[in-house]
């Protein structure tokens, strides 16, 4: 999810080409699609494009043989598919492009914000004993855990909000339907689906997400929901809903055996460079890192010398990071560097770290959540509808931020809330 509470799968994320291979990311595929649909030059999908594959009906009709040879009932089938009307709508989502483009601070200050830290925090009391069982069963450290979960759906604030979710098989079938470029790929999710109903693990009015999919606590398409969900609590059904408990180990499983995640293993750390640089392509130890004059930023010694990493700078002149395995294993989950630095920076703050040693370029500190709320204020009380003061910046805030950056000459109106924005309202008081 967008912070907090947009549809990531949306954004810089997402799902596969014609099939799914157990091994791929989740979200590979619907990166691939939006990369396919700007690649179109912005020719649109037309109705006769939509209905390349016959009207609906007709479809509807010849996927039932698909549906029955994955083991879909034919009741199961009809009570299912027959009142469907497709979500026509997807169309117009798989061709939009991002509306606000962000730099790699303003996207990590956006998902890394004070009201995640906060609430993830006092996630990890109220949930102690479920992450503690995480931990044990697939060794993945609870904070990474929490901040999946915070970026990907507010720690479940949003899964079934229809301001950002709509029912899911509608949208898979208008997808497996008229969507020519990937319908492979959609038919196979659908199916997917069909199955998890004909388990009775779900039924469709429960199967709320975003327009390509994707569900739940830690937005599972419905490929991972099958075969990387976990009964954990113990109810006799596996859910991406409800209490977390399925969701989170679900997700953790799915990080260890598609990210290779390694137990007791740190995801990487802030460094600080020494002058004279050379020799730091490719994977090497802690240890031998130290030889060449890398340490951590925060000054602490490498705990785990003999692991291996690699140096990453994402922005000449900001912060270094020395990455490891699972980093890689976070990155599995969904394949942006953005956004793994974000989910593992928001796990490090929530177990207790500061900020960044080393800001990016041009960059403004985190705002706490009093000052985004206060911003929130200021903007609806001039007019610029934020859709309430939470603290949490979603796209209503982006929107009224760059809509009051235009009528006040703020360049680059570019929708974020900042601290320089809170100055131009408070000037402006």
């Amino acid at each position: 999810m967008d912070p907090e509470g947009n549809s990531e799968n949306q954004g810089p994320n997402a799902v596969p080409h014609y099939r799914l291979p157990l091994t791929i990311s989740r979200r590979t595929f619907l990166t691939r699609t939006l990369l396919a649909a700007s690649a179109a030059v912005a020719a649109p999908i037309r109705a006769g494009a939509q209905n390349a594959n016959g009207s609906f009906d007709a479809w509807r009709e010849a996927f039932r043989s698909r549906a029955a040879a994955r083991g879909v009932s034919e009741a199961t089938y009809r009570r299912v598919m027959g009142p469907i009307k497709p979500d026509t709508s997807v169309y117009a989502e798989i061709r939009s492009q991002p509306e606000f483009n962000e730099a790699l601070w303003q996207y990590i200050n956006r998902r890394v914000s004070d009201w995640r830290i906060i609430t993830g925090k006092a996630r990890a009391k109220e949930y102690a004993p479920l992450l503690t069982r995480i931990e044990s069963e697939y060794g993945v450290d609870r904070f990474t855990m929490l901040a999946l979960w915070g970026i990907e759906s507010s720690y479940g604030e949003v899964i079934d909000n229809p301001k950002y979710m709509r029912p899911v098989i509608p949208a898979l079938a208008a997808l497996a339907w008229g969507e020519p470029r990937r319908r492979s790929y959609w038919e196979a999710e659908l199916l997917n689906a069909l199955v998890i109903i004909e388990r009775g693990w779900s039924e469709p009015k429960e199967m709320i997400g975003s327009w390509a999919g994707a569900m739940g606590h830690t937005q599972w398409m419905p490929e991972v929901w099958l075969h990387m969900g976990v009964d954990f609590d113990r109810n006799g059904r596996i859910s991406p809903y409800g209490v977390p408990d399925d969701a989170l180990a679900g997700t953790a499983r799915f990080l260890v055996e598609r990210g290779k995640y390694r137990r007791g293993e740190a995801w990487g750390c802030e460094v600080t460079l020494p002058e004279r640089r050379g020799g730091e392509n490719g994977y090497r130890t802690y240890a031998a890192w130290r030889e060449l004059g890398v340490t951590r930023a925060d000054g602490a010694a490498f705990s785990r010398p003999d692991d291996k990493a690699k140096l990453s700078v994402p922005v000449e002149g900001g912060p270094a990071f020395l990455v490891g395995q699972n980093f890689s294993a976070v990155m599995s989950y969904n394949p942006a560097f953005s956004y793994t630095l974000a989910v593992v920076h928001l796990a490090d703050r929530i177990r207790g770290a500061g900020p960044f040693v080393r800001p990016f370029p041009g960059s403004e500190r985190l705002m706490t959540l009093a000052e985004v709320q206060e911003l929130q204020r200021r903007l609806t009380a001039l007019g610029f509808d934020t859709d309430g003061s939470d603290g949490r910046v979603g796209r209503d805030t982006q929107r009224a931020v760059r809509d009051f950056q235009r009528k006040v000459g703020m360049s680059p109106a570019d929708g974020y809330a900042g601290l320089k924005v809170l100055a131009r309202l408070r000037q402006g008081a």
